[in-house]
């Protein structure tokens, strides 16, 4: 591995007011410095939820479907950026789309650096659509990774950083899984990535991270599913099944060992197909999730549907096609 990124250490020096304008309680107002201690801190608590939801709510306006690579690694690093700077967020993972050729003639190989510039490139989920594997997944995420990154890291004179590529970490060879490290001018700001990471990666994980110290340390893509099935639900209890259900590949094991580590997910664009549509699910750590649906004129062009706190279903997602008078589409 990279003894720079992995060795190269740096400094991080880094009195209740009773005066009413009519007899009814209801109607009084009191300024927050006239309220007693607890009144005034309730109210101070209150104020602060509604900043938290209605920022939240903006986060989630502003959401969108990117309709090309590069639109697409600017708002993965934008929220990468804010989840560093604004929350001290340094364990990150993100999901992303990858760009593949529309007639599929060089799968899961084609990588454009603005998709916009060609009408044969598309931006679509890391499915089972990719018929060459999880290596021809990683010819594509891996320049999507290198231009994350460098649109991420700041520039020396107009001049990126070096990325360099570490394979070591996969060591079948072909599990699809690599090492990203932006070599910067201060090493402070080096980042590392690992893309398509498996849980049997998270022991090279933990050692990057313990040895990143607060400089970033990014997950792009895991191999396992944000959805859980029985055995991935099973292997979050604790005891006998729950350990059971971890060794048989459940991924409880692995998520706590994340957690432990402070990863959390900052950037999300997923999709897959309801009503015989094209679907796409949107979320930034600072935002609910947003839904979005492909016109019927242009897989490339979405409109939002419906917003929710949580991961929405295909159930949820069905209902909020319904709601908005979208029927199956029979083409």
């Amino acid at each position: 591995m990279n003894p720079r990124a992995l060795h190269q250490t740096h400094n991080n020096n880094n009195n209740n007011n009773n005066n009413n304008n009519n007899n009814n309680p209801s109607n009084s107002y009191q300024p927050l410095h006239m309220l007693s201690t607890d009144d005034s801190s309730a109210a101070i608590d209150t104020q602060e939820e509604l900043l938290t939801e209605e920022t939240r709510q903006r986060s989630t306006d502003r959401l969108s479907v990117p309709a090309s690579v590069t639109e697409m690694c600017r708002e993965a690093a934008s929220a990468m950026r804010d989840a560093y700077t604004k929350n001290g967020n340094t364990r990150q993972i993100i999901r992303v789309l990858l760009p593949r050729d529309s007639a599929n003639a060089q799968l899961g190989m084609l990588y454009e650096a603005d998709a916009s510039r060609s009408n044969d490139v598309s931006l679509v989920p890391p499915d089972e659509t990719w018929q060459g594997g999880i290596m021809q997944l990683y010819r594509a995420a891996a320049p999507t990774c290198k231009e994350i990154l460098r649109e991420f890291s700041p520039s020396e004179n107009g001049i990126p950083p070096k990325v360099v590529e570490d394979r070591s970490v996969d060591e079948s060879g072909v599990d699809g899984v690599g090492l990203w490290i932006t070599e910067n001018v201060n090493a402070k700001d080096d980042v590392s990535c690992f893309v398509q990471p498996t849980q049997e990666s998270l022991d090279f994980v933990e050692t990057i991270s313990s040895q990143a110290g607060d400089r970033l340390v990014l997950l792009m893509n895991p191999q396992w599913r944000n959805v859980d099935d029985a055995l991935d639900a099973t292997s979050k209890n604790t005891g006998f099944f729950g350990m059971l259900a971890s060794s048989l590949g459940g991924k409880g094991n692995s998520l706590r060992r994340l957690d432990e580590l402070g990863f959390e997910t900052v950037y999300t664009v997923e999709g897959y197909v309801c009503k015989n549509r094209q679907i796409r699910l949107v979320k930034r750590f600072d935002s609910d999730w947003r839904v979005f649906v492909a016109a019927d004129d242009d897989v490339n062009r979405f409109s939002p549907v419906g917003t929710s706190k949580s991961r929405p279903s295909y159930q949820d997602c069905d209902k909020m096609l319904d709601e908005a008078g979208i029927v199956l589409n029979y083409l």
